[in-house]
């Protein structure tokens, strides 16, 4: 069982930062691959980001690849989203997620567990 708790959404202008972190419960962090998605009022929830369980490889969806950047922490538990150049078309609710298979997946229901997401809202 691992729980999700993401922090450190807000308000922003366009073109400025945040960063997400995900801090997740359990001594088994390392053995999950993680992933960011988000979704806006109205739409489905779309994949941001992946990263494995090192770390060692990321993937992210075409719309953030430049801007955004995945990376994670084992001994602190704890996965961040760096998210830069932010445009109005990024404000949605962020999710963090869990998978226990190390693959770089997409898909919603591909992941184990989930938290319960922090609003991030980019002004223009």
């Amino acid at each position: 069982q691992v729980q999700l708790v993401e922090s450190g959404g807000g308000l922003v202008q366009a073109g400025g930062s945040l960063r997400l972190s995900c801090a997740a419960s359990g001594r088994t962090f390392s053995t999950y691959a993680m992933g960011w998605f988000r979704q806006a009022p109205g739409k489905e929830r779309e994949f941001v980001a992946a990263v494995s369980w090192s770390g060692g490889r990321t993937y992210y969806a075409d719309s953030v690849k430049g801007r955004f950047i995945i990376s994670r922490d084992n001994a602190k538990n704890t996965v961040y989203l760096q998210m830069n150049s932010l445009k109005p078309e990024d404000t949605a609710v962020y999710y963090c997620a869990a998978s226990s298979v190390n693959l770089l997946r997409t898909r919603p229901r591909e992941y184990d567990y989930w938290g319960q997401g922090t609003q991030v809202t980019v002004s223009s």
